[in-house]
């Protein structure tokens, strides 16, 4: 099994299939199995790259390092190790704010960015805080209960279930990234991404409303929105065809401005 040492811990990685070079970031505490519609799809025409960011599934459980800026040094050390050539982002959740700020920090290493229900911002801190405290005093509980309102109704209960225990098998250093998310706010930095962006959003999403993509896609140049209709937070598991379609298209669409930057 592929795992490759950064920063003090061990990342387990999947690397296959060859042409442009598309790299899929997790949500919290889940792991790069969610991408498995994506990578059955996509490896016939391009190199997929998929992680278990630091914390969760196959990766090490290091108690530092659990951060925006540990997980985007890992990526950056990731992109490096395995000679990504400016791999287009595809990020889920907090995988879309790991993916955007990788956009903004080190833009020259990858060739665009593709939140999925992401990347978000809150009013205020006080329901993450709550979070956080839940989560310690009952994990299992708490996972239990807030887990099935990310998805759209009639999901399947398998993969909610599933969802479940892959974020219970993760380590308990990744709560984390829910104490500081209440802070983070791309917003601000939007207007100067020097990569193209293309949001996807389910149009159901409870986790991080549409209007979140929107208002984000507003302030920086170049963006568009595509929705998933019926779906969701997790779009690539609800509706794995509909989304593997809009990711085509924002892949498509992205191609243009991806070689104006490198001209």
């Amino acid at each position: 099994m592929p795992h490759l040492d950064v920063n003090d811990t061990t990342l387990y990685y999947e690397d296959e299939g060859t042409g442009p070079a598309l790299l899929f970031l997790h949500g919290w505490g889940t792991s790069g199995r969610t991408w498995g519609a994506q990578q059955a799809e996509f490896v016939r025409d391009h190199r997929v790259v998929t992680v278990d960011w630091r914390g969760c599934g196959r990766s090490a459980r290091p108690a530092r390092g659990n951060t925006l800026t540990g997980v985007v040094s890992d990526l950056v050390a990731l992109i490096g190790a395995l000679r990504l050539d400016r791999p287009v982002v595809v990020g889920s959740s907090v995988g879309g704010s790991f993916a955007t700020e990788l956009g903004v920090r080190r833009p020259e290493l990858i060739g665009g960015v593709i939140p999925v229900g992401a990347p978000a911002y809150w009013p205020t801190e006080d329901g993450q805080a709550q979070m956080v405290a839940a989560l310690r005093r009952d994990r299992a509980g708490t996972v239990a209960n807030w887990v099935p309102g990310w998805f759209a109704p009639g999901t399947s209960p398998a993969l909610i279930d599933w969802t479940i225990r892959q974020i219970l098998d993760s380590g308990v250093h990744i709560d984390e990234h829910q104490a500081t998310a209440a802070g983070y706010d791309p917003r601000p930095t939007l207007p100067g991404l020097r990569v193209p962006i293309h949001y996807l959003h389910g149009e159901l999403d409870p986790a991080i409303p549409l209007e979140v993509a929107r208002n984000c896609a507003a302030r920086t140049p170049g963006a568009e929105v595509g929705v998933i209709t019926g779906s969701g937070h997790m779009p690539h598991q609800e509706l794995p065809d509909a989304f593997n379609a809009a990711l085509r298209t924002a892949l498509a669409h992205m191609a243009p401005a991806a070689r104006a930057a490198t001209a």
